[in-house]
């Protein structure tokens, strides 16, 4: 076999910690380092997600924890009272809040022109022309005006003064409109 000699390569120390392709042996602990960033990327997803969904689908509601403070849950608290606000003729609202004002009628009889009829007493009273639409169902007993924002509480019962109706409840749950107007079986135009 040839024999080669030596130079500066062929001295290597010892005591230098290179391993293999100069490669130091790992540090004890670096794997809980992963595990503990894969932890907080996913704690923070999750919050984010859930903040999200609750921007997107408003029915969402996140249930209140005892950690959060407080203690008391939403429904432990004293019920609101009606606050009775007279009715509000079409008249006595100012012209920018009345072109403003949306107001939908939603037909929840099998009528099917019960809503235009509700819509023309709407109109001939001297509020903006609703939209009309079909309610999610047909079978509803009692007509009621919701009313998004405690304000509005007025103007709800003078819309449903020009209909001949009395029920108003503030509600959310017609995002679409200020005022919404769901007719029921106990109306006949």
């Amino acid at each position: 076999m040839a024999s080669f000699p030596r130079d500066e390569f062929d001295d290597v120390p010892d005591g230098d910690g290179r391993v293999g392709a100069h490669r130091a042996p790992p540090r004890r602990g670096r794997g809980w380092i992963a595990f503990a960033w894969a932890a907080l990327a996913t704690g923070v997803l999750v919050v984010v997600g859930l903040f999200v969904l609750s921007r997107i689908d408003s029915s969402f509601e996140l249930p209140s924890l005892p950690l959060a403070g407080g203690g008391q849950s939403p429904s432990a608290s004293a019920p609101a009272t009606p606050t009775s606000a007279p009715a509000v003729a079409p008249s006595d609202v100012p012209r920018a809040t009345l072109s403003a004002l949306t107001i939908s009628v939603l037909n929840g009889t099998p009528d099917a022109q019960l809503d235009d009829k509700a819509g023309a007493a709407i109109k001939a009273a001297g509020w903006p022309v609703p939209t009309l639409a079909d309610a999610s169902s047909d079978k509803v007993k009692a007509t009621v005006v919701y009313y998004a924002d405690a304000g509005d509480e007025g103007i709800a019962r003078g819309v449903a003064k020009s209909l001949g109706m009395s029920q108003v409840r503030l509600s959310d749950a017609f995002p679409g409109a200020k005022v919404t107007v769901v007719l029921g079986s106990d109306y006949t135009g």
